[in-house]
């Protein structure tokens, strides 16, 4: 047998909720085969089996929460299925566990009475976590698998469909199989959920109705007494979303340094630089990612974690990228960005960026980042202030490029200025080395040619 434990699928993730089941007791599983599909405080993700068997349990229904390490399901693996002595006695088929149970007849509940005595400490298993790691071996009962102990919508049949239609559906209470899928084979894809979201799709009968209980009943009693507002439960991705920011602003205390520099030399080296690359582009922002590497690089006091015992200061540079997503924010981290070109790192973003927004991001693609650069002036915002992403020390806030007059020469001239805004925790670093790393980032981006030189 093999506990199936929930994974860490990223470096924030502190548990996991079962968005739904893809097999189900009794189903045979392949090496590969999606087993189940987990929300964490980011994103929606696929599980796949790392061993071959027959799924014998599911621990934590659909909609369930439980920690990392925990155990959600057992299988039954090829390899703890040897011919033993026919059955006879049912209760001997548990007994072969010597390792972590001396108790002969405890069949029955296995995976969750043993798990807290043979792991722990789930922190020692942070790394392999991300495996369904074997717990005991045991020999596997022929019999069918028991208890089937997830309820499933209908019939029990699930019209294919994507991890994040499937999230999107949960939330807003929409059954999967009142759907025609427009994606391949029928496929239930985002698109449909936000055409059901628009035409008022009706919520299935059966059971969402436990998770707006538990939340915000003041709210929900205001929407009752008020026809002109309306309450929407907060999903997991924005609890979290909130819980950890309001941390980051309660724990970190924040300072901020603004700085405007003209953007003339920038864009007219981007021109240059899209007409040479063709058909390839750069942006503003990639030119910005690769700059703010650059100045990290040079002033390694900015790249840097705090904690209560130590400085952590990282020798490699990944900045993570702040994609507004339908829930919120997911931050992809471009991983060794001083060492990229302008136009790999160009590449690397944009593709990282469709999967944020399809909810395809895999953990390691949202892990590790030291340093974060948030843009907002696609969306004409001229100027703000970012909070921090823990655990980094700083976080570099880009506004919009604006036509000003500047002085040029002792004359008036047209220009154009972009505003930035670094956020700096002040345990990390204090005012003049983040005004050092800034000044270095200002004059890397009037003198675009430093930045790939």
């Amino acid at each position: 047998m093999t506990d199936i434990l929930m994974p860490r699928l990223s470096d924030t993730m502190e548990e996991g909720v079962i968005s739904s089941w893809q097999k189900q007791p009794g189903d045979e599983v392949a090496v590969g085969d999606v087993i189940v599909d987990i929300e964490t405080d980011k994103a929606v993700m696929e599980y796949e089996a790392y061993e071959a068997g027959v799924l014998e349990k599911i621990l934590v229904a659909e909609g369930e929460t439980a920690a990392i390490g925990a155990p959600i399901a057992v299988l039954a693996t090829a390899g703890g299925a040897s011919p033993v002595p026919a059955a006879p006695e049912p209760a001997s088929a548990a007994k072969p566990e010597p390792a972590t149970k001396a108790e002969p007849a405890t069949k029955a509940e296995p995976a969750t009475k043993a798990e807290p005595a043979t792991k722990a400490d789930p922190v020692t298993k942070a790394e392999p976590v991300t495996k369904a790691e074997p717990v005991a071996e045991t020999q596997a009962a022929p019999a069918p698998a028991p208890a089937p102990a997830v309820p499933r919508s209908g019939n029990g049949s699930r019209p294919p469909s994507s991890p994040l239609a499937r999230r999107l559906a949960r939330d807003h209470g929409i059954d999967l199989a009142t759907l025609n899928g427009s994606g391949p084979g029928g496929r239930i894809v985002r698109a449909d959920i936000e055409s059901a979201i628009r035409s008022g799709a009706p919520a299935p009968a059966a059971a969402p109705a436990p998770a707006p209980a538990a939340s915000a009943p003041a709210v929900t009693a205001q929407a009752a007494e008020n026809p002109d507002v309306e309450a929407v439960p907060l999903n997991r991705f924005r609890k979290v979303a909130a819980r950890r920011l309001t941390e980051s602003k309660r724990e970190a205390p924040h300072f901020y340094l603004n700085r405007e520099v003209d953007a003339e030399p920038l864009l007219a080296f981007r021109a240059r630089l899209n007409e040479a690359l063709a058909p390839a582009k750069v942006s503003v922002n990639d030119l910005i990612v690769k700059a703010s590497a650059t100045a990290l690089r040079e002033h390694p006091a900015v790249n840097v974690t705090y904690t209560e015992e130590n400085l952590l200061f990282h020798k490699r540079v990944h900045v993570g990228i702040a994609v507004a997503v339908e829930d919120g924010l997911l931050v992809p981290v471009i991983k060794d960005a001083d060492r990229k070109g302008v136009a790999e790192i160009g590449r690397e973003t944009r593709e990282l960026a469709g999967k944020a927004r399809d909810g395809k991001l895999k953990p390691q693609e949202m892990s590790g980042g030291t340093f974060s650069v948030s843009n907002l002036g696609m969306f004409g915002v001229d100027s703000f202030a970012a909070v921090i992403n823990p655990p980094e020390a700083a976080i570099l806030a880009v506004g919009g490029i604006r036509d000003e007059p500047v002085v040029r020469d002792g004359q008036v001239v047209p220009g154009k200025r972009l505003a930035l805004t670094l956020s700096v925790d002040h345990r990390a670093t204090d005012g003049a080395t983040a005004a050092r790393f800034l000044d270095r980032l200002a004059t890397l981006l009037q003198n675009p040619l430093l930045i790939v030189a």
